[in-house]
This record gives C-alpha cells, structure tokens and sequence, in this order.
C-alpha cells in the first residue's frame, strides 16, 4: 500500500508564532519556561498539520534557531571560545553574540546556517535533541520519525581549523573540510557519537530514523562516496531503520547513492530530471524503500495532480516499495495560502504553500485508492492549471531586441574610476553603510497604519522624509563619506520593489523564515514585468537635497529579484531576470538624470541561485552577470555599486568580477577577514571592495581594534587605494543605540588607519 511522508513544514506558525516567542525571550518579556512550552505547542501543532495528511511524521524539526547548529551541540562541537556549555545562554551566545558562529547560504536558497566550528576531534554526545523530541511525541502518543542532519552534510559544511603560512608567517585559519584525509578523520570520530544517538533512540522505541544528506547532489569525489559508505555502514549496525534524504538537484552517483545499506533513499523528482532518468534507466533496488520526492517545496504553484497520478503509478512498476513525499523541504514555503484575499484575480487558485502541499500529498493518496473525492479534486487540478500570465507586448519586444552592446558599460573601469575620482574626491577608506537603518516600532507602526487606511498617504511620506531628515543627520555628525538615505519606507529590499513593479504580486501573510526569528515575503512573479512609475526616486533626491556629501540610490538587483522570489515557469529564468533588468535600468536613467552620483545594485542572492552541479554553471552566470550588466549600464561617471553578504565566493570570483560594477562590499567579519583570501588568489583584481568591519546581526558594538585588525588584514593582500570601509550588511535589524556608537567607532577607525598610513607614506 501507498505511504505518504513530508519533511521540513514550516516552524513559523501560520501568525507566526516561532518569531513572536523567540523576540520576547530575547528581550526578557518571557522566561526560558514560557519559551519552551511556546515552542511545545506550536511543536504539536506541526504534528497535529502532518498527521492529518500523511502517514509518516518526522520529529527532531523544530529549531530553536538553527538545525546546524542543533547538530553541532548534538555532537559537542562548541568552539572554546564560548566557554562551558550553558544551555540556551550558549546556545543564543553561538547565534548573536560578540563572537558568533558564522553565516552563510544553506546550499542555493535563501535560509541561512550557522557554519559549525570543529575545533578538535573529541566529539560526545552533548545535546540529545533527537531523544527530546521523539520522547516529547510519543508520551502524547504521536509516533515519529527522528531526523538529523547527516553525518557527510554536517562535515561538508563545517569548518576546521588548518595551519596555513601568510608571508611567511605561520597562522590558524578555520577552511572547510575538502581533503581526503581530513574528511576520513572526522567522519571516524564523529561515527560513534551518531551511532550512539542511534543506539539511545531504538532503546527508547524508535524503529526509524532519517538523515538529510542534501550534500550528495552536489559535486562529489570518488574517495567522498567512500566516506559515505563507511558512515552508513557503520550506522546501520545499531539496527535501526534508516533513511536517506537528499534534495534540490539529483544525486551526484546514482549508482552509489543506491547501493548505501540502509532501508530507504529520497530523490528529488523535481528540481531536475536526471533523478527520474536514472530510475526509468537503472531501476531500483528491491530490497530498499523509494521515497520519491514528488510535490515542489520550493515552488508555491500548485501541482497538476493527474500528471502526478501518473508518475506515481509508473513509479510504483519500479519499486515495490514507494512512499511519496515533497521533493525539498517546505520551509521555503509559506504556512498556508488561506488568508490570501488580495492576489491579483485568478493568482490564488493556482497557488499552494506548505499546508496545501500536504494536502496534495493526500489527495494523491486517496486517489490512488479510487475515493471519488480525490478523484473530482485531482480533475479540478487540471482544469485550474492554465496559466494567469499577465503578458506585456512592449517587454516582450524589448527582449527579443536586446544586443550585445546593451550588456557593456561604455568605457572600461579603469578609466570609469579616474573619471569618478575627480567627481567624488572621497578620502582614502570611504565610509559608507549598505543602505538601511533600524527599522523602529514607530516605522512599523507607521507603516501598517498607512497600509490599513489609518493613515493618509501624505500623512506617511511627510513621516518617512522625517526619518529621512534624521538619518542624513546622523551620518553627517558621526562623519561618513557617503550616505544613504535609511530605506525606512521598505519593508523588505525584494518585497518593496515587488510592490511597484508589474507583473508580480506579494502577499499578506506569505512570510517565510530566512534565518533566527527574521523572515521575509517572497513576491510571486506570474506575469512579464514592467516598471509603470519611478520607484526610489522621491525618496533618494529628497535625501541628497538634504547634504552635500554623495547619497547612494539604492536599489535590489535583478538576480536577487527573481532569486528571492517564487517565479514563473513557462518562461526562461533568464527572460525573467531580464525584464526586471530592464525596470531598473530605466530607475537608474531617472537617478542619473536627478544628479545621483553613486548607485548600489545589491545582488546577494547572486551566488545562491547558482546550481549546485558545476557542470550548470556556464548558462546560470552567463545570463546571471548579463542581468546584472543590463541593469547597471550607466553613464561612466556614474559609480556603481553591488553588495554581496554571507556567501561563498572562492569559486565564483571570475564570475563576479565579470559583473563590471565599480565597487563592491563584502561581508568579513564573522569570518574575521578571511574571506579576504579570495581576491588574493585573484590575480589582476583592481576593483574597489567595501570591507564588512562590523557584524550586524550581534548586537554587540565593535571596538576600533577589531575593525582595524580586519582592515589590516585585508589591507596585506589589497592596495589600500582600493579599500573601502562599511558594516556587513544593512542595519534594518539594528536599534540606533547599538548603531550609533558602532558607526562612529567605524569612522574613527578609518580615520585613525589614513594617519597610520599616511605616516609609512
């Protein structure tokens, strides 16, 4: 018979629950007690949604902040540096603390992870999370099955720290764990504490359990599918039941991912086709179970269940054995589209988040068994299948006329930045921030009052040009270079630009978890997109009337549009980033024409769209970098700027310089500096970098020596004409007393680093 198995539905409650519980703790309006029994509740309502649609439930899901670091503390690797393990004190310390675990992208998508640190090799059972969970469950007789990130993912995306010489002087740098040598030695001395989770939860009952191993989809050694196959080898002596999950692209071995023992494989049957190829072409084992990951958890269009009836029946001719499931986990989903009654006509029929995805799951299930019900539904699928793409005859045009020239700037940057020096006349170092200031309860208030018709919309711009008006004040006094004009009239930097453009809807309460408690609305692009009015224009040329000094135009780049949006797909993706390319060169034109001297593209989604498979990444960046281009051809005197934060750029730094902006900035503080290292291995890099000096997600202040020890630290391997200075990312997240004091000991720092340098000059 039919099983049905789903993973990863969201932990943000449908009113979002997890944030509100999480920021009151935080703030010390509820105890440690009232958050976990928060957290229970909304745990039993997550298996209250699963069970009443599939038959398999997993346990071990809901984080406190994040299931990496659940891991690490699983496993007692806590870096020395905070000290003896004190429950949720450490815990919340390792989060956003002084010295925080890093952040970065979890694979291609937009859910951040904190970077486990290894320090040494002497792992224990610390943390039985698994065990809670499962006994938390089965005491209010609910059965689960425990899940865990899998052993080769945990390493994969861990870092240990390697002995390196830097000018000939030996240092400590935390890399990932890519040999051979190293990968086979971590993996033996992590083996016995899995193995012990394993042997605690079959004594406890649990005759199953899953590890998510999305690690294998991408590019893998021969020696690393070794590795892979001791580890299970060695689990699968406990005798527990266990399953293997992988997902967002196809598994890098087909014939060695199937041939792990153990019970049961998870392929995701969506994301590509190779998966399914490989199963139509090889088969499947027998004696194992198919978990085949069928409904899109990454996409919140709703599934033709007749052609997934199909697949499910052709499946089953090649395993005996068939569970199907989602095909990625449903926390890129929002929790369900119920309360969504302000989509453009026709949209919200064709949608289905994460409540609706299982219910999917279910239908197909009843259908299979002939109930009449899940007949009629899975009909009415088809019929709602056609397509609500609102098409734009002029965009289309614009398109198909597109030409080589339009994707180059006209002069080349060298002699763009001789022409911009001698218009901005900055200091050596220029201060600068990337965009947004703390976004206030009274912005917030504000904002929700305007929307709700409380307010007149003349009543909230006069409010925003205040906040406007303050915050140029408060960057003239503490002295930056350079300035922005605060974003306090965006809620989100893709959702805000969603807003004015054609062609895509955002929703109410469509909001989904990017990392701790923040969240985000990812817009539905379901039409060609177009720019009918000016979208920063009133707000950034009031700023600049207000100072002297340069303000930045701030604007979302065209790849991070599209990447951090759920989008169409009956049309290219690169159709769709050139479209929205084209919206923002027009604002970049009307900026230009305003007297806006210096204009920031943001593309931090730019490495996370890439594909996991290097063998993909040829067509991604190439239109990806076009994108990029076609948005930011400006004039030459016009400097232009990109940010990029808490990704990896080791591999893609070709890429990214190819982009031909004038300056970027980087994040580099968690990281202390070391992400620094890619543009040495860059020869020729001769663009300007923007140093992340302050970690915004801490509210801990920065010293000056701590920003001048990364300074110094990129400043050995870049020319110092080429450094610019800034926080991480943007300071939306902030409160001003934490900002305030930040910011002057950043512009202190700078100026104190021109006198040190001007005295060696």
């Amino acid at each position: 018979m039919l099983r049905t198995f789903a993973f990863g539905f969201p932990k943000l409650g449908e009113k979002r629950e997890f944030k509100r519980l999480l920021e009151s703790f935080w703030k010390g309006n509820i105890t440690e007690e009232e958050l976990r029994k928060g957290m229970e509740e909304l745990n039993l309502k997550r298996a209250e949604t699963y069970g009443e649609n599939v038959d398999i439930i997993p346990s071990n899901e809901l984080s406190y902040y994040d299931f990496m670091l659940d891991t690490a503390l699983m496993v007692g690797a806590i870096p020395s540096r905070f000290g003896e393990y004190k429950g949720l004190e450490t815990y919340f310390e390792m989060t956003r603390g002084k010295n925080a675990l890093e952040l970065t992208k979890w694979f291609n998508t937009n859910y951040h992870y904190l970077v486990p640190e290894l320090e040494g090799e002497n792992f224990k059972l610390l943390v039985n999370k698994p065990l809670e969970e499962y006994k938390f469950f089965k005491e209010r007789g609910i059965k689960t099955v425990p899940q865990i990130i899998g052993l080769y993912t945990f390493l994969k995306l861990s870092k240990a720290p390697k002995r390196v010489e830097e000018e000939g002087i030996p240092v400590i740098v935390m890399e990932k764990i890519e040999d051979e040598e190293r990968l086979n030695r971590f993996a033996q001395a992590l083996i016995p504490v899995y193995r012990e989770v394993l042997r605690i939860l079959k004594e406890e009952g649990a005759q199953r359990v899953h590890f998510e191993e999305p690690a294998l989809v991408t590019d893998m050694e021969s020696y690393e599918w070794d590795v892979v196959k001791k580890i299970y080898e060695e689990l699968s002596k406990e005798g527990v039941e266990i399953g293997i999950l992988t997902y967002y692209d196809s598994v890098s071995d087909y014939d060695k991912f199937v041939e792990l023992p153990v019970k049961a494989l998870h392929l995701d049957l969506v994301s590509n086709g190779e998966n399914l190829k490989k199963l139509r072409e090889k088969g499947f084992p027998k004696d194992k179970e198919l978990i085949a990951g069928i409904i899109n958890g990454r996409q919140p269009w709703r599934a033709n269940l007749r052609e997934k009836l199909n697949l499910i029946e052709e499946l089953m001719k090649i395993s005996e054995n068939l569970v199907v499931s989602n095909a990625q986990p449903l926390y890129h989903l929002p929790v369900s589209v119920e309360p969504e009654d302000e989509l453009p006509e026709g949209l919200k029929e064709r949608l289905s988040f994460a409540k609706e995805k299982l219910r999917e799951l279910k239908i197909l299930k009843e259908a299979l068994e002939g109930k009449e019900e899940a007949l009629k539904e899975v009909d009415e699928s088809e019929k709602v299948m056609t397509a609500v793409y609102a098409e734009n005859p002029e965009v289309r045009r614009k398109i198909a006329s597109l030409r080589d020239e339009d994707f180059r700037r006209e002069l080349p940057y060298r002699e763009r930045d001789r022409i911009q020096r001698e218009i901005l006349k900055l200091p050596l170092f220029p201060t600068t921030t990337i965009g947004s200031f703390p976004q206030t309860e009274d912005v917030r208030r504000m904002r929700t009052a305007y929307r709700t018709g409380k307010i007149t919309e003349e009543e909230y711009k006069k409010f925003i040009k205040q906040k406007i008006k303050y915050a140029i004040e408060v960057q003239e006094d503490i002295g930056l270079d350079v300035l922005v004009h605060g974003e306090f009239e965006r809620s989100d930097m893709v959702e805000y630009f969603a807003i004015k453009l054609d062609g895509i809807a955002t929703t109410k309460h469509g909001w989904v978890l990017s990392y701790g408690s923040r969240v985000y609305r990812p817009p539905i692009i379901y039409g060609d997109v177009s720019r009918p009015n000016p979208m920063t224009l009133e707000e950034i040329t009031y700023a600049q009337s207000l100072t002297s000094k340069p303000v930045k135009g701030m604007l979302t780049g065209p790849v991070t549009i599209l990447n951090w949006s759920y989008y169409r797909e009956d049309i290219p993706k690169r159709e769709i980033a050139y479209q929205i390319a084209l919206a923002l060169q027009e604002e970049v034109k009307d900026l230009e024409k305003a007297g806006i001297k210096i204009i920031q593209i943001d593309e931090p989604a730019f490495r996370e769209g890439a594909p996991l498979k290097k063998k993909d990444w040829p067509e991604y960046f190439d239109w990806a970098i076009k994108a990029f281009r076609l948005a930011s051809k400006a004039k030459p005197e016009t400097q232009i700027h990109t940010h990029m934060c808490y990704s990896e750029f080791n591999e893609i730094i070709e890429y990214i310089y190819e982009m031909d902006f004038d300056v970027i900035s980087i994040e580099a503080s968690r990281s202390k500096g070391e992400i620094i290292e890619v543009f040495e291995k860059f020869k020729g890099w001769d663009r300007q970098i923007g140093i992340g000096v302050y970690d915004i997600h801490s509210p801990a202040i920065p010293t000056k020596e701590e920003m001048k020890a990364i300074m110094r630290r990129a400043m050995r391997v870049l020319p110092k004409e080429l450094l610019w200075v800034n926080p991480d990312c943007g300071l939306k997240t902030r409160r001003w007393e934490e900002v305030i004091p930040a910011l002057r000991n950043m512009v202190d720092m700078a100026k104190e680093l021109r006198e040190e340098v001007g005295v060696k000059v």
